[in-house]
């Protein structure tokens, strides 16, 4: 608790979060489909995944659509949905330049983060992401000088004191730098933050994983079971250091793969170009970063933006919807009001593929190289954004009645884990 018990709550984007009696560590489980966790629990390889569903608390949320890794982990820090953070993908079209903005510094972040307003609190935050693309964010207003860490396993090698509040960690970890694509990005941050909690104690830690295992094997496969396995292990160890563990996942997976192998696509912009001429229109997917290898940029949900006098919104919209393997076609205002997004950041429409099929731009603006050899499975749409939670210490009966009642949400884990754990 914080000195002479000041400080009891702390308020954040209108929600009243109750200070940590013993320290919380918060784990987004990046492509953390629930089908791992239910296949794992009957091939007895997390068993202790499953005494904190069966000692504590465990249930399947609704995260942020798009289904993608930027939203849903400033979901989750804000405690809010996207239409009050800002993010909702990874790039979106600039109306002002007529260009593809990344999305992914913090001056676009809107509001403040549970983390930077604990730790303004005087609470000893510690954030620590796989992929360097989201540490900015993560770490908006989080001051570094007072203590506070914040830093990827992708550039661990590069950490100063100054900017992200420890140094020389790969030596403090014990393992080498792990490669961008490998199970290990993701092992690393949770080492680090078991390394960390036994060191420090902190009162809050967040740590967000890489998806690449996911996006490469289904649940049951022999390295997804290796992966979870070493998870299972990892969050123990957690446990055992006396923290509350919290688990949740920013989004799904799923099959996008045909029976032959080859990925499940929609061309969109070369259907749009067809249609209403070249330039027309833009197809922007917002799933896009340069971790190509884990998707090839192709995800299910896809902005659609009319930059000519041709192509109008409700036109698009009667040209795509009969399309096989479509799910949802919605104008900007009717996607903004759906799923809580940021009308400001949104296409004039969205795009939403089902569960078997994803949607790209234009096929010759897609790398698939590093995709051979293996199905494509990827996320971003509707189909992928049940994600659970599970919490390794019973809550109250009141967090329990509210969860029943439905509408959870993955942004809600703070609350449910603070207020919820220590009401019980």
């Amino acid at each position: 608790m914080p000195k002479n018990g000041d400080n009891p709550s702390v308020r954040v984007n209108g929600v009243d979060y109750s200070w940590p009696r013993r320290p919380l560590v918060v784990v987004c489980i990046d492509g953390g489909d629930p089908a791992y966790f239910d296949r794992g629990l009957k091939d007895g390889i997390i068993p202790n995944i499953g005494r904190f569903m069966a000692r504590g608390f465990s249930a399947i949320a609704d995260g942020t659509v798009p289904s993608f890794t930027c939203p849903n982990n400033m979901s989750i820090v804000t405690g809010a949905p996207a239409s009050v953070h800002g993010i909702s993908g990874n790039f979106y079209l600039d109306p002002a330049t007529g260009e593809a903005v990344v999305m992914t510094g913090p001056e676009l972040l809107r509001g403040p983060t549970i983390l930077a307003e604990f730790a303004r609190a005087g609470a000893k935050v510690v954030s620590i992401t796989a992929k360097d693309k989201l540490r900015r964010q993560l770490g908006k207003g989080l001051d570094i000088a007072r203590g506070n860490i914040n830093f990827s396993s992708e550039k661990a090698d590069a950490c100063t004191r100054a900017e992200h509040g420890i140094d020389n960690v790969l030596k403090f970890v014990g393992q080498p730098l792990p490669d961008m694509y490998s199970a290990e990005l993701s092992l690393f941050v949770l080492e680090a933050g078991i390394r960390i909690l036994e060191r420090d104690r902190p009162d809050i830690m967040y740590l967000s994983l890489t998806d690449y295992i996911q996006h490469k094997y289904a649940p049951g496969e022999a390295e997804a079971d290796r992966f979870y396995r070493n998870l299972d292990e990892k969050f123990a160890r957690l446990a055992e250091l006396g923290a509350v563990v919290a688990l949740t996942a920013d989004h799904g997976m799923n099959d996008k793969s045909k029976p032959d192998g080859t990925p499940n696509v929609i061309w969109l912009q070369d259907i749009l170009d067809e249609a209403f001429g070249r330039g027309d229109t833009r197809v922007i997917c917002p799933i896009t970063d340069y971790f190509v290898g884990h998707h090839g940029a192709l995800g299910g949900f896809v902005r659609v933006y009319c930059c000519g006098g041709n192509a109008k919104p409700e036109q698009i919209m009667k040209l795509i919807e009969p399309s096989a393997g479509i799910e949802l076609v919605l104008d900007k205002h009717t996607a903004c009001a759906k799923f809580d997004l940021p009308a400001d950041r949104e296409g004039d429409v969205v795009v939403i593929s089902k569960q078997n099929t994803c949607i790209g731009a234009a096929r010759a603006d897609h790398d698939l190289s590093a995709l051979k050899g293996f199905r494509l499975r990827t996320h971003g749409g509707v189909s992928e954004a049940r994600v659970p939670i599970v919490i390794s210490e019973p809550i109250s009966d009141n967090y329990r009645k509210k969860a029943k009642a439905g509408a959870l949400k993955s942004h809600h884990i703070f609350e449910y884990a603070l207020n919820g754990v220590a009401a019980h």
